[in-house]
């Protein structure tokens, strides 16, 4: 097998090497896709319509707080991710290292829960797509709009994986260049070069700014301040489909942090600066209206009077990459869990493209049927969505320990953490912190519930944790799986769908 000089398999042998055979993915996704679709995983909703009202919730200095914090457990969290995926790039990502490095019992739970997580996800965002599409055309019927918006995204994922790739870029790229001109934008407005007078930093002070209510507040805002990161975890999805994910996968989670930095903690300091917390309008967004987006207050302020319409585009585009990201992480968590043997063998096929199309049958067969029960059964629906409300944290609770367990395993064997392609910064402190952080945000998720012992609040808040344990424990007492001790951890060879990708 043809290698490299550092004696690795060059991109183009392993590309070679997944098309020569069949039921494997292939090696497509170039490097510029691999960091768009990063950085489209940070950008979206979360930071064009709620991230007003962390603000008018904790103010400025509590919203700042909160976003700083998650973001960095998040950078924490990649360069985890990134060590685990240079070592082993599958497809499977987490849920196969769970697998590996904790319990088999705990790759089956987090590897079927992260599917229904986005398949779900998926119906939520064609709903969503064909409510803002309906801002433009009020008289149309929404459950039109959510089906060709279904089938576009199919088709989209059905071609090929470059094809996902490029779409991902270019829609990626429309929403980094939004947030680049509302910086422009909103820095300009607050020095006073293109707004009279200018608005400077007194919203900062004004009133009980910069921190309001205190930490209850400030907890309250992680929970929506971590909902905005989540998909940040399709870089190690997207690792098994890389040409070179030793190269594209580090420079991918280098950039988070800066991008982390730039995008939400200037966004947030912006709308800050130029609304204050007690206006109203920051709340509104958080409940679906574009005119009530903190982006569109401010470009309207600037004076761009169709500020509403051209941020309810830019809206819609994220939504759309949020449903073709969640249909390709849905259908790759399929295909591997299939691979796993956790799954049906069927699901584990693919094209001669390198497409697992039962994978994505399956996934948009349980999209459409979400999407029919938000019109036949609300409450089914509700109780759907809230069951995979909690599972990003869950995802990232695994992260956390298989990274935990795989550097613990690897100097135990006798390994230098020199050795590694990519090795994560201040360990174990980084998983540790990130671990922490996602137990607290999962607890803090509905307290008001079990201080009224609210039942049906608590079971629709913290369906998917009971869910999850159900998936584990099943799995466990059927199989006797146990915790892999660190001395016996398997660090050298690779599931069984990486080697046979790979000749390993």
């Amino acid at each position: 097998m043809a290698t490299s000089k550092g004696g690795h398999e060059s991109p183009a042998t392993k590309r070679k090497a997944a098309q020569g055979k069949g039921n494997q993915v292939q090696r497509n996704l170039k490097t510029r896709h691999v960091s768009m679709i990063a950085l489209g995983g940070c950008i979206g909703t979360g930071l064009f319509m709620t991230s007003g009202s962390t603000i008018s919730k904790a103010g400025p200095g509590g919203g700042l707080v909160a976003y700083a914090a998650m973001g960095l457990m998040v950078y924490f969290l990649m360069t985890s991710l990134g060590e685990l995926a240079t070592h082993m790039p599958v497809s499977g990502s987490f849920a196969t290292y769970d697998a590996k490095y904790v319990d088999p019992a705990l790759g089956f739970a987090m590897g079927w829960n992260y599917w229904l997580n986005w398949a779900i996800t998926v119906a939520v965002d064609i709903s969503t797509a064909a409510l803002l599409i309906q801002y433009w055309l009020p008289d149309t019927p929404g459950w039109v709009w959510s089906l060709l918006v279904l089938v576009v995204i199919f088709l989209i994922n059905a071609l090929t994986v470059s094809t996902f790739g490029e779409t991902e870029f270019w829609l990626s790229l429309i929403k980094v260049l939004t947030v680049i001109v509302f910086l422009v934008i909103g820095f300009a407005m607050i020095l006073g070069i293109m707004y009279r007078p200018a608005a400077g930093l007194h919203n900062f002070t004004y009133k009980d700014a910069p921190f309001v209510g205190g930490f209850p507040a400030i907890l309250s805002v992680f929970l929506v301040a971590g909902f905005s990161f989540q998909g940040t975890e399709l870089i190690g999805v997207t690792a098994g489909e890389s040409e070179d994910p030793s190269h594209a996968v580090p420079k991918a989670i280098r950039d988070v942090f800066w991008r982390i930095l730039l995008f939400y903690i200037l966004s947030i300091f912006v709308i800050a600066a130029l609304i204050p917390y007690t206006s109203p309008h920051l709340l509104g967004a958080s409940e679906g209206n574009i005119a009530m987006s903190p982006f569109t207050l401010v470009f309207q302020r600037a004076g761009l009077a169709s500020a509403a319409s051209i941020m309810n585009a830019i809206v819609l585009t994220s939504v759309l990459s949020a449903a073709n990201s969640g249909a390709y992480a849905a259908t790759r968590m399929l295909y591997a869990l299939a691979h796993e043997h956790y799954a049906p063998r069927i699901f584990g096929r693919t094209t001669r493209h390198g497409i697992p199309l039962m994978a994505l049958a399956a996934t948009t067969v349980v999209s459409l049927a979400t999407f029919a029960s938000s019109i036949f059964g609300q409450r089914i629906y509700m109780w759907l969505v809230a069951a995979s409300g909690l599972t990003g944290f869950i995802a990232w609770i695994g992260i956390a320990l298989s990274h935990y367990r795989f550097r613990r395993a690897w100097v135990v064997q006798g390994h230098k953490v020199s050795e590694l392609k990519y090795h994560a910064k201040l360990f174990p402190l980084g998983p540790i912190l990130a671990l922490v952080l996602c137990l607290v945000v999962i607890g803090g998720q509905n307290i008001e519930a079990f201080v009224t012992w609210n039942w049906q609040e608590i079971g629709v808040t913290y369906i998917s944790i009971p869910l999850v344990l159900a998936l584990y424990l099943g799995y466990k007492i059927k199989h006797h799986t146990k915790i892999v001790p660190l001395d016996q951890m398997d660090l050298t060879s690779s599931s069984p769908e990486f080697e046979s990708r790979t000749g390993a």
